[in-house]
């Protein structure tokens, strides 16, 4: 059989992801915060898009972008249609919706004080405070009372650097010698001298070595003590019979010294200010309405609004209607705006359409507690409202629910589901973990329950649950093994 080229046509189909539409994936992963950040580099780049206030809905213009602050229901989600004109600048609307019953009416008037996102009308107090100081700082304004050479000075102002936030020296000496083309004996120096700088404990390489400085101090540290202080295992254990033994001191004299230690800083570092984790902002907000049912509500004060300036638009399409990239410019401009602006409404109502779906889902939840949160995965949402399951997925990543009991992460509400003995519906794995939670907290010197009790009590609430589970469950809630609970309850 001969071999020969010859050209052949094939039709097919392929996906593929256009710009438009990975932004679009993209803003749907983002929190609110994040989002924010993103709409104010947009709005940098792009001369359309201008920031909406809310003012515009009671004036009665036209609009089309996202929505302020909706409340919609748990039972359906009413949509509306935005309007646009020509002659005026495109920002949020506020549609006109209804719902059922069980979430209450449609609100979308939520906003803040004067109307505005941003809130500029209101005192910043916290913009016009002074700055906290950090760490760093401080170590740096007490490096001038230390005798140090030029050369040493070196060595502490690249030390200060490696200090994390607790105040711990993580650097391995070797490392630092080789960096720096200094001796360990140079090194060891100078960290003994900065070591005697507040506060104290700081520049540590352990917990042990960071008690100790602040032990030193205060004159406590002693033989007995640095045994202690040697043998933190043995204490994070509570086998006080053996830490007893090996500080030679009598248990009363080992619970003096226990509590000497629970008065020292185990991270003095972070007394001062720097690189902290952010507070948590909810994206969503569900409360009770009057009838009993759960409204759900974006948060509109993280809610950025954005509107597109079509008289501008119009005026620079005349201006450069004979100039092929000024056009062409200005046009791919408002391309990009409107899209955005269409994203974000569809961010917003994806986030409300997943987030209600979870509230229907978990009502008892809400309603009695977290005893009563049932098994739910990410396709029971998906295919409850028709979306597909990784669009599900992207909502509820990194996004916060406020509720009446408490801050949570929309990923809390799907759990893994424990068998039920009696065949009928599975269990919250979370429900379950609470369950062992409860089980230990009612514990007495004489009650002590091990894994196997667990097991037993747990089958006994139809609950069909393994040893190991239960062990696994255990650890996540950092709760001691039952001897070691044991050891607890006898030294207490």
């Amino acid at each position: 059989m001969a071999l020969a080229q010859k050209l052949q046509a094939r039709q097919g189909t392929q996906l593929a992801m256009t710009p438009q539409l990975q932004q679009a994936i993209k803003l749907l992963q983002l929190s609110n915060i994040e989002l924010s950040a993103f709409v104010e580099e947009q709005l940098e780049k792009n001369p359309l898009l201008e920031r909406g206030t809310g003012d515009e809905n009671r004036r009665g213009e036209a609009v089309d972008a996202i929505p302020e602050s909706p409340t919609i229901s748990t039972d359906t989600v009413s949509s509306s249609e935005a309007m646009s004109d020509m002659d005026t600048p495109d920002h949020a609307l506020a549609p006109e919706s209804t719902a059922a019953d069980v979430g209450g009416s449609v609100d979308w008037s939520r906003n803040d004080s004067n109307g505005s996102f941003s809130g500029s009308g209101d005192y910043d107090a916290a913009a016009n405070s002074a700055a906290e100081i950090t760490l760093t700082e401080h170590i740096h304004s007490q490096l001038a009372m230390l005798r140090l050479s030029d050369a040493d000075r070196l060595v502490a102002h690249y030390l200060i650097g490696q200090v994390d936030e607790a105040g711990y020296l993580r650097m391995d000496q070797a490392e630092v010698c080789e960096n720096l083309g200094v001796g360990p004996a140079r090194v060891s120096s100078v960290v003994l001298q900065l070591q005697t700088l507040e506060p104290t404990g700081v520049f540590a390489t352990s917990l042990s070595e960071c008690l100790g400085l602040q032990l030193r101090e205060m004159g406590l540290l002693d033989g007995p003590m640095q045994a202690l202080l040697d043998n933190l295992d043995l204490l994070a254990k509570h086998d006080l019979s053996k830490l007893s033994k090996v500080c030679g001191v009598k248990i009363d004299g080992l619970k003096a010294m226990i509590a000497a230690l629970k008065k020292l800083s185990p991270k003095p570092g972070q007394a001062f200010g720097g690189t902290m984790a952010g507070a948590v902002e909810p994206d969503v907000f569900i409360r009770e309405t009057p009838h009993g049912g759960w409204a759900v509500e974006l948060n509109a004060d993280t809610l950025p609004r954005v509107l597109i300036n079509k008289r501008y638009y119009n005026e620079i399409k005349k201006a450069g209607a004979e100039d092929e990239t000024a056009r062409s410019f200005i046009s791919e401009c408002h391309a990009d705006a409107s899209w955005l602006v269409k994203s974000l409404d569809q961010r917003a109502r994806t986030i409300l359409k997943v987030s209600s779906e979870i509230v229907k889902q978990q009502d008892a939840f809400f309603a009695f507690g977290i005893d009563q949160l049932r098994p739910l995965k990410l396709r029971d949402v998906a295919d409850a409202i028709e979306m597909h399951e990784s669009t599900v997925s992207r909502v509820t990543s990194g996004k916060y629910m406020h509720t009446p009991r408490g801050l949570f992460e929309l990923k809390f509400f799907f759990t893994a589901a424990i068998a039920s003995l009696d065949g009928g519906e599975g269990h919250s794995a979370e429900a379950v973990r609470h369950k062992i939670k409860i089980l230990i907290d009612e514990e007495t010197a004489t009650t002590i329950v091990s894994d196997d009790k667990i097991v037993n009590l747990l089958r006994a609430q139809g609950i069909d649950i393994a040893r190991r589970t239960v062990a696994k469950y255990r650890e996540t809630l950092n709760i001691p093994s039952s001897v070691e609970r044991r050891r607890i309850f006898k030294h207490a």
